[in-house]
């Protein structure tokens, strides 16, 4: 609370208050997260802890004709970027609802608008550093090897299927209590990657479990990276982006009736 408070004292010493909130804000988050960052590391740490479990024993091996190096680089971002956007956002919003830190913003002539923008920003942004830690790891400890317009492809259609995920982390942010978002997110989390084959490929999987995967947003996520490297189910990029675009509207109305809830609760 003494960061946001400090960067709240910031904003009102300065002539351009209204011009520049939501910088401030963003850096008043940024800086809540790197002073407790017990939200962040676990997210950061987790993909490249799986990657380390489950991906280096198979390096070397080939999935659909596409060497499982690249194909995991994929598959652990998109569950990396999946779990930043549930746990780091959707967690610590609820925690900040326990707080008592909404009620006390809700005294403030801060736009909620902005409030929620630096809250996405942040999430993206630490999405965007899991993404590069966890490649980083793969070059150092894998010897993956891909060309530089690849990664930097990979990560940009990673960063573009996070975005339902940040709107599924609001919602569980003022869905779920503080004591129950963590295990909450991590339930939605971890058995959307096993069944979308991102911890072991599709073909792997129970018949069944193949069958559902297409219709997991998390799946769709996942092949966005696939057909990049060219091991994807070939209907290219469109109707990946399609069902991700329907995803995010469906998770943001939840989102909102969430919040609007959460508000009637709070202050009738």
């Amino acid at each position: 609370m003494t960061v946001m408070a400090s960067a709240d004292a910031e904003v009102a010493q300065k002539p351009g208050r209204t011009r520049f909130p939501l910088f401030l804000l963003l850096r008043a988050e940024v800086l809540q997260r790197l002073r407790v960052p017990g939200f962040v590391i676990p997210t950061i740490i987790f993909p490249m802890m799986f990657f380390a479990f489950f991906g280096l024993p198979n390096l070397g091996r080939s999935v659909g004709g596409v060497d499982v190096d690249a194909y995991m680089m994929a598959s652990y971002g998109a569950y990396a970027v999946m779990s930043v956007a549930l746990i780091s956002f959707g967690v610590s919003i609820s925690a900040e609802r326990g707080l008592g830190w909404n009620k006390l913003l809700r005294a403030t002539p801060l736009d909620p608008f902005v409030f929620f923008t630096a809250k996405v920003l942040m999430a993206l942004a630490i999405g965007f550093l899991a993404l590069v830690l966890l490649f980083a790891f793969a070059v150092l400890y894998g010897h993956v090897s891909m060309p530089a317009l690849f990664w930097l492809k990979l990560i940009a259609l990673l960063m573009a299927g996070m975005v339902p995920f940040v709107a599924l982390g609001l919602a569980i942010g003022y869905v779920a209590s503080p004591s129950a978002a963590a295990p909450i997110a991590n339930l939605i989390s971890l058995p959307l990657s096993f069944a979308s084959g991102l911890f072991v490929p599709l073909q792997m999987l129970p018949p069944g479990v193949q069958h559902v995967a297409p219709y997991l947003p998390s799946y769709h996520v996942a092949q966005l990276g696939w057909t990049l490297l060219g091991a994807g189910d070939g209907k290219g990029y469109a109707p990946h982006l399609g069902w991700i675009a329907a995803y995010g509207v469906a998770f943001m109305a939840f989102a909102i009736i969430a919040y609007r809830r959460d508000e009637g609760k709070t202050f009738g």
